[in-house]
């Protein structure tokens, strides 16, 4: 067990000292984790503040409180700062020894594309001898060991540690997904990336960010600590493309080392001579003043890009670009990703993370491209988040699909039908169904499916529950799928 006197700490962490100085053995930020010897951090939140909870932190153990304010009758050390989430990082990073800094650090933020991009990142290094973790939407990955991800991002004393196991464990690099929520909470202040890679940004979280503006700016973030980090000369990966991307660049142009990705001819690393099959892609690249064929078992533009961004990550950690690109020969399937149902049957059934309009579009337009007899689609919106993009949604559907049969995702707090509701104003012009139950909306999808059809069930990917009522239960696209294909009658 790790301990450090409490104004070591602090020093370390940049913060005042304290009049106390008692051993600290662990950092917590909630009341349930602490133990004796923790430092709390009282961070807010949308729905309580650690505030509300330093008394149950006390009694756990905690030996110091660091809060935004001070509080009164409390016998332990109080350190107050602006900013709890700051501090929070802060003295995460002193406590673990910023394991960052003998990582290979890949940051992935975007709307779509991070999981895909981050799996891809991982297999090139783990390809190349450069043994690599995952943080990210998916799981967590450290040498052998997989952990359940609760969030994309964990918060910092969690990446910390995170980072810290796979620093001690043998690991030479990670590739982190990067969310704009832990952006705009400061989970990963103090982590110096040698890679910075922007996918793409379209509507998502304006619940939480309130604007595009907003949105962008919290990306922004990830490139702002690239800029001023001292540890690593790290470099901006950005798809070129992508109008936002246009606009990262104009700022960080000339405060980072700047690499490109997409079609264009101005891109540093450019893709052209887009091929797919029903087993994968090629595409010609170009890069460094050479010419490749690059072969992966994945379909669709988005995956292309997602392939640039790994490729210029993995060649920003020092690998030479012709070992990448014959790595991504055998690349994994992502669980959730365009991930096939297998099945003997007559027609196809595909599973989807597709959960914004413009990922939504990208699935259906790359499924098309197999020219299936019909292509049916199962999708629905999420409760408590962004209402604005359900219509949007439910359009990119009915435009790019033959039927659709609308059903719910995680209506969390909110009520289905009221969500169905904002969902179907979008779905005109098109022949749909509404089935609110969502195993029986897939079942039903997969018995109404015929020859060369293909199926798409959107929305949910790789996730293992449905939330509703702050009730999680178990819920899996791919196994219900492929009980209903089992159970489908009829010839295959």
């Amino acid at each position: 067990m790790k301990i450090i006197l409490l104004n070591d700490l602090l020093r370390a962490a940049g913060l005042p000292a304290s009049l106390h100085n008692p051993e600290i053995s662990s950092i917590a930020y909630d009341s349930r984790t602490t133990c004796p010897g923790s430092i709390f951090v009282a961070i807010p939140g949308l729905l309580a503040s650690g505030l509300d909870y330093t008394t149950q932190a006390i009694e756990k153990g905690a030996v110091a409180i660091v809060s935004e304010s001070a509080l009164p009758d409390i016998e332990i050390p109080q350190i107050v700062v602006t900013n709890a989430r700051m501090a929070l990082a802060d003295l995460a990073g002193a406590f673990f020894e910023n394991p960052a800094n003998s990582l290979k650090c890949v940051g992935i933020t975007g709307t779509n594309g991070k999981t895909t991009t981050a799996f891809l990142v991982k297999h090139i290094l783990d390809t190349n001898s450069l043994h690599c973790g995952l943080i990210g939407t998916v799981k967590y990955v450290i040498g052998q060991t997989e952990i359940p991800a609760p969030r994309t991002t964990p918060e910092a004393s969690d990446l910390q540690a995170l980072l810290g196991q796979m620093r001690d464990g043998y690991c030479r690099a990670v590739a982190m997904e990067v969310s704009s929520h832990a952006l705009a909470q400061h989970r990963t202040r103090g982590i110096a990336f040698d890679a910075a890679v922007f996918t793409n940004l379209t509507q998502d979280h304006l619940d939480y960010h309130g604007s595009m503006d907003a949105y962008f700016e919290a990306k922004a973030l990830l490139f702002e600590g690239l800029a001023e980090q001292r540890e690593k000369k790290g470099r901006a990966i950005v798809n070129c493309d992508d109008r936002y991307g246009h606009r990262l660049m104009e700022r960080y142009a000339k405060r980072t080392k700047l690499v490109t990705f997409g079609q264009g001819a101005n891109a540093d690393f450019r893709a052209s001579d887009i091929r797919f099959d029903a087993k994968g892609g090629t595409f010609q690249l170009e890069a460094r003043n050479k010419n490749f064929l690059v072969r992966m078992p994945l379909i669709g533009l988005f995956n292309v890009y997602n392939a640039l961004g790994a490729l210029a990550a993995a060649t920003a950690c020092g690998l030479e670009l012709r070992h990448c690109v014959a790595a991504l020969a055998d690349a994994p399937q992502v669980p959730g990703r365009l991930e096939r149902v297998p099945s003997r049957r007559n027609f196809q059934t595909f599973v989807d993370y597709a959960h914004t309009e413009d990922a939504l579009r990208n699935v259906l337009s790359t499924l098309r491209q197999l020219r299936p007899t019909r292509l049916i689609t199962v999708f629905g919106c999420g409760g408590d988040r962004d209402r604005a993009k359900r219509p949007l949604m439910a359009a990119a559907a009915a435009q790019g699909s033959d039927l659709v049969v609308l059903t719910s995702d995680n209506p969390r707090r909110e009520d289905p039908e009221q969500i169905l509701r904002d969902t179907e104003v979008g779905l005109k012009g098109c022949i749909y169904d509404v089935i609110a139950d969502r195993a029986k909306a897939i079942c039903h999808a997969i018995e109404i499916a015929g020859p060369g059809d293909i199926v798409l069930l959107a929305g949910k990917g790789h996730e293992t529950t449905q939330e509703i009522n702050s009730e999680k239960y178990p819920f899996n696209d791919v196994l219900i799928a492929t009980r209903a294909i089992a159970e489908k009658k009829g010839e295959a």
